[in-house]
């Protein structure tokens, strides 16, 4: 006998909220606004207002459309696709294809590209640097790699943590945390490092999908031993080994952090309003940090 759509079975939980139907072990407090059957993250597709359930979705129950027509969603709204690790894959080539670069044209390569905040070129004799107007080299440095032990702990952790965070938030916004992520890092080595230091390799961009991955697996009431360990092990590495920029892992790490609480907890009325004003307001803390940094190398 089938339950009414009104009067949905909801399966009883520990905790006092209802578990999934589809997957009775998880609870959760959000129900399909058409059925009214309780659905957990993986689960829940949204809708014109709230989530609804794969079932009504394919079924097409009271929309008035063709099944299909409502796009599943990810958790944090972006469109669910075929290759959930697209992005992840093109990052990671173009880190590969920069990486050989750097071994065919070696240091002219790597001193035009990597992370330095003002310094007299030891070749040229010319100052080079961020401050000098060098602003690429934020970016750029990121995507830069020189041993071959660095570049694969980066591609590792890029390949680990990337494809479950893309497939989570989807492709924009994906992209959108690894690119702050590595500016971030970037941004702080810029404010705290020497101003002649030089540093480069993905670990800020990839430090934020580890601090992005805590945000998400707390947000989804998943288990959250495996990744702390994880990240209290790179910490340990970060402030005991030599010759590690840990500004660049700690400002990815805060910003990673901080970018994927906006896109996970956006409330679902102004969720797009509320993740590219979190975008935008880290984007402009960035900005604030190089414009500080700038003033103080060139005053």
């Amino acid at each position: 006998m089938e339950q009414a759509p009104g009067n949905p079975e909801r399966p009883a939980a520990e905790g006092g909220l209802p578990g999934c139907y589809r997957h009775p072990d998880r609870e959760t407090g959000i129900s399909c606004v058409r059925c009214e059957r309780p659905i957990c993250p993986d689960c829940m597709i949204s809708a014109s207002v709230g989530f609804q359930c794969p079932d009504c979705v394919r079924s097409g129950s009271g929309t008035g459309h063709a099944p299909g027509a409502n796009r599943p969603r990810t958790l944090a709204g972006g469109v669910q696709t075929a290759d959930p690790r697209l992005v992840t894959k093109i990052l990671l080539a173009v880190n590969v294809a920069v990486w050989i670069a750097a071994l065919v044209i070696q240091d002219r390569f790597i001193d035009s590209l990597d992370m330095i905040g003002l310094a007299v070129d030891r070749g040229t004799g010319e100052v080079v640097g961020v401050a000098d107007g060098e602003w690429y080299r934020l970016l750029t440095s990121a995507f830069l790699h020189e041993q071959p032990m660095h570049i694969a702990f980066n591609m590792l952790g890029l390949w680990w943590l990337g494809g479950p965070l893309e497939a989570a938030l989807g492709r924009v916004r994906y992209l959108a945390l690894y690119l702050l992520s590595a500016l971030g890092g970037s941004a702080l080595s810029y404010l705290l490092a020497a101003q002649n230091q030089p540093s480069l390799g993905a670990s800020g961009a990839i430090f934020g999908l580890l601090g992005a991955t805590v945000v998400l697996l707390r947000r989804m009431n998943q288990d959250m031993r495996p990744v702390v360990i994880l990240l209290v092990l790179n910490l340990f590495i970060t402030f005991t080994w030599a010759d590690i920029a840990w500004q660049a892992h700690i400002g990815g790490l805060v910003v990673g952090a901080a970018v994927a609480f906006g896109m996970v907890h956006a409330p679902r009325g102004r969720r797009e309003l509320v993740q590219w004003l979190t975008c935008g307001a880290v984007l402009l803390a960035i900005a604030v940090v190089l414009w500080v940094r700038t003033l103080q190398l060139l005053g």
